[in-house]
């Protein structure tokens, strides 16, 4: 059964029970709009695209996994600001050939990723239609509960730069993934898209169904955290942001880091914060560096050249024409 064959209500009936609810309804998905409380005054707001093609391979990734993907990048962005993710709004575009069932699981991805990283927050409303490809666009909200958003304009000379959750399993999960289970032509083997995931568990879900730390960004803005964010593009790429927001160099430790994956790979979703240096970090973070006199990224004092990480305009593009 497709979506074009029951179209867009009986599809949303059998969506609606499966996505999480939200703490902060007052008036959930059916209506014009969705009405949510704020109890803070203010609120935190992201967007984030995912199309197939540039983000996500069917066949690598089954629709729970897109769902779970696409919303724990979202609350990744908010958990970035020092905030608690609330609320989550979805659009969602796909062929009238798309089965029910993969929009389904598309939710169960949603439910399960918002119960498990950030219970309490849920779908309050969204938008179905069709496209040539499947495509979300999500929007997420959140909360700072009386402290101020941590932004990446903060870091001061002195701080130490310090990561929670992994760096480079995600870039290796892809790369063994592609290595494995797509051919020259870009077909993909379910089988071999089977055996990546048993064979390397660790890899595969860092790249297909990410955990970022979403709590940690909560605990680094209590302890008093200068500034941060959400390392999806890549170690150096993102940490230069912040370099750049706050005029400031940062100065990475290899030896601490890890590899060159961990440099400059893309899609961890970790947390990389900047902390006074009387602060105490939370146990959630490991000091991987610190901020320095100067611009830019720095690894063991030398000016790290090249982008160090993923730029999706150009590097999509770029891979697209070869």
């Amino acid at each position: 059964m497709t979506i074009g064959d029951i179209g867009e209500g009986a599809t949303l009936a059998r969506i609606f029970p499966l996505l999480p609810a939200s703490r902060r309804t007052l008036l959930g998905p059916g209506d014009d709009c969705a009405v949510v409380t704020v109890p803070d005054g203010r609120v935190s707001v992201t967007t984030d695209l995912m199309i197939e093609g540039p983000d996500f391979r069917i066949g690598l990734s089954t629709g729970y996994d897109i769902g779970w993907k696409a919303c724990a990048t979202n609350l990744a962005d908010i958990a970035a600001m020092g905030a608690t993710p609330t609320s989550l709004v979805v659009g969602l575009a796909a062929p009238p050939s798309t089965t029910v069932a993969f929009l389904e699981d598309i939710a169960r991805g949603f439910h399960d990723a918002a119960t498990a990283l950030a219970p309490g927050c849920g779908v309050v409303g969204g938008d179905l239609s069709t496209a040539p490809v499947v495509m979300l666009a999500v929007t997420a909200l959140g909360e700072f509960d009386g402290t101020e958003p941590v932004t990446r304009s903060g870091a001061t000379i002195g701080n130490r730069v310090a990561v929670a959750g992994s760096l480079g399993d995600a870039k290796r999960g892809l790369d063994i993934l592609f290595d494995r289970a797509v051919a020259p032509d870009g077909t993909v083997d379910p089988v071999a898209v089977a055996e990546a995931w048993a064979s390397h568990p660790t890899e595969v879900a860092a790249q297909l169904r990410p955990e970022p730390p979403i709590a940690a960004g909560r605990s680094a803005a209590l302890a008093g955290a200068t500034a941060m964010l959400d390392i999806s593009d890549g170690l150096v790429l993102d940490a230069r942001r912040i370099a750049t927001a706050s005029n400031v160099a940062i100065d990475f430790d290899l030896a601490a880091v890890g590899d060159i994956d961990s440099l400059t790979g893309g899609e961890d979703h970790a947390m990389l914060a900047c902390f006074p240096v009387n602060a105490t970090i939370p146990p959630e973070f490991r000091v991987i560096g610190r901020v320095a006199p100067g611009s830019g990224v720095m690894v063991d004092g030398v000016l790290f050249e090249g982008r160090g990480g993923w730029d999706p305009l150009a590097d999509y593009s770029s891979a697209s024409n070869q």
